[in-house]
């Protein structure tokens, strides 16, 4: 892939922002804003040099519509381009999602704010459950036809829903494990795949981070989400939740379920949801440095990956290690609605967790709405004088 001089870095900070600014709905509304963009309204990129970029990025960990945004700007500018588009994109909505972390877990907010907040995050089990069962399609496909690779995949879906309920801050290796258990089955009768002692040998540096303390703390949190998730935002369920609730005690489950429900009715990266994370561990300074951790990897991935990116889609073992890593994903975001329904404590809330269900994985709707409506249903409920979180 070689970059152009063509777009200023004025027209790619305007262009860009306003994209941070309109994208609500997550990844495919990205996707979407961004093709309209660059391929339909200005035809900077063909559509097939835009296709080439969705999949390139989708085999990388952290968010991919993110390093969509950078990737595209960084084809029509080079460095200055990926790092203006890339701010531009993730600056609006983490500029907001921190000003809603201060109302949301002020020390005493209003009673609209609460039951807003109970009634948003009474959706969010729902949310997870529909943004499992969207990945299954893609994800059992690739195990391809064979019963012993469909087995491998019910395994891992397994593995990984077991851990997101277990594990807590472990649940990484577990992806990693899968990926590699499947580089090494289909390894078999092919020349033995390199690198995978590179990735083994860096399991017990990822296991000992985690006793850092404070911002070493957030920090690894954030690099966590940023560096090791695969298979999509959501995943930073599961990394996150243990940590922020058991394991540090920034915020309480009833906040988590907030703060995912805050990262979903935002424009941008859903993974801005750690900022909300960093910011219950130490203030808006937390909330900056969770979100520059988190983010650094994905414009490391384009500025020195980029011109590679070609390769790395041919790379038999790379796409091996996703086909083991994406069920442990789908099952680890399936999984991980049960500790967050569990965290409900009123009973209107399951109702407003049933009517989501209804909405979003039954009739297959838009979550954004939903989240506004079940935080309509909150305030309403505080209004009514029902109990509250």
């Amino acid at each position: 892939m070689e970059t152009t001089g063509r777009v200023s870095l004025g027209t790619i900070a305007r262009e860009w922002g306003r994209i941070g600014i309109t994208g609500f709905g997550g990844p495919p509304a990205h996707i979407l804003l961004l093709r309209r963009l660059c391929v339909e309204r200005r035809k900077w990129l063909s559509p097939d040099e835009f296709e080439d970029g969705i999949a390139a990025t989708n085999l990388l960990p952290g968010p991919a519509s993110t390093q969509l945004a950078i990737l595209t700007a960084w084809r029509l500018r080079g460095t200055p381009g990926a790092l203006v588009g890339g701010a531009c994109f993730i600056a609006p909505g983490l500029a907001l999602i921190l000003a809603l972390a201060v109302l949301f877990l002020a020390g005493d907010p209003p009673p609209w704010v609460l039951g807003a907040a109970a009634g948003a995050g009474a959706a969010v089990p729902a949310v997870a459950v529909q943004a499992a069962t969207s990945l299954v399609p893609a994800s059992f496909g690739r195990a391809g036809r064979a019963r012993a690779a469909r087995a491998r995949w019910a395994g891992y879906a397994l593995a990984g829903a077991v851990a997101a309920v277990l594990t807590g801050p472990w649940l990484v290796l577990v992806l990693i494990a899968s990926g590699l258990a499947e580089v090494a089955v289909r390894a078999r009768g092919r020349e033995p795949g390199h690198g995978r002692g590179r990735a083994a040998s860096a399991l017990p540096l990822a296991a000992g981070l985690p006793a850092l303390g404070g911002l070493g703390a957030v920090a690894w949190v954030a690099f966590k989400v940023g560096a090791l998730s695969y298979g999509g935002g959501f995943v930073i369920i599961p990394l996150m939740r243990d940590d922020a609730v058991n394991r540090y005690h920034w915020m309480t489950d009833g906040q988590f379920l907030n703060a995912v429900a805050l990262g979903q009715v935002t424009p941008g990266p859903v993974v801005q949801t750690v900022a909300v994370v960093g910011y219950a561990a130490a203030g808006i300074a937390g909330g900056l440095l969770a979100a520059a951790v988190a983010f650094a990897p994905s414009f490391l991935f384009v500025l020195l990956g980029g011109r590679h990116f070609d390769r790395l889609r041919a790379d038999r073992r790379v796409q091996d290690f996703l086909t083991g890593a994406g069920p442990a994903v789908v099952g680890a975001i399936a999984g991980s609605a049960l500790p967050l329904a569990a965290a409900l404590a009123h009973g209107w809330q399951w109702a407003v967790l049933a009517l989501a269900l209804l909405w979003l994985v039954a009739a297959r709707r838009g979550v954004v709405l939903a989240l506004l409506a079940a935080g309509a249903a909150g305030v309403i409920a505080s209004a009514a004088g029902l109990p509250l979180p």
